[in-house]
Formats: C-alpha cells, sequence, structure tokens
C-alpha cells in the first residue's frame, strides 16, 4: 500500500515526464553533459562546453536542456526567468560555478 506523499511523487513523475533513473534510456556517461562554462564579467553563466567539445549558448542549452539531450541539468524558473542549475547531488565538483572555463 502507497501512502499519499508517494502517490503525489507518482503523479509529479508522470506530469513531469521524468522517470526514475532505471527507466533512463542508456548510461549517463554515454549522454552528453556539461564539462566546462563561460561566464560573464558579472560571474554569470553565458555558455556551455559539451563532453562532445560542443558549445552551446544559454539558450541553446535551455532548449537541448528541455528534450533532455543534456543529462545532469535542471532548469528553475526564478526572477521570471529560466535558469540552468546542475541537478542538486551533494557533489560540490560537478556544480555548474565549479567546473572549468573555457
Amino acid at each position: 500500500m502507497t501512502d499519499r506523499f508517494e502517490e503525489a511523487y507518482e503523479q509529479y513523475k508522470a506530469k513531469s515526464g521524468q522517470g526514475s533513473e532505471n527507466e533512463q534510456v542508456g548510461n549517463d556517461f554515454e549522454q552528453e553533459h556539461i564539462v566546462a562554462v563561460r561566464k560573464n564579467g558579472d560571474g554569470d553563466l553565458i555558455a556551455f562546453q559539451t563532453n562532445q567539445n560542443r558549445e552551446l549558448d544559454y539558450l541553446q542549452a535551455l532548449e537541448e536542456i528541455k528534450q533532455r539531450k543534456i543529462a545532469h541539468l535542471d532548469i528553475i524558473h526564478k526572477y521570471g526567468r529560466e535558469i540552468i542549475r546542475s541537478e542538486p547531488d551533494g557533489i560540490l565538483e560537478n556544480n555548474l560555478s565549479n567546473l572549468p572555463e573555457f
């Protein structure tokens, strides 16, 4: 028997189009992911480099994240806009702000 919290979470996953890690197709190591970033003078992230050596501007990255083409990133809505951030996994080294710059 599932409780209401588990049911709500399952509904959330179904509505957001996200399954559990076991339901993902392919291996995360095979999926494209971000390895470096570019920042502007204010320290804002403005571009991303993938492990396949592609360079994406912010808008391109947003679209590819929405299409689930790039692994380990989330889009949050804050300040009236969409903001790219790394998935919260407790590992500081893979946070976007801690990646090397290109």
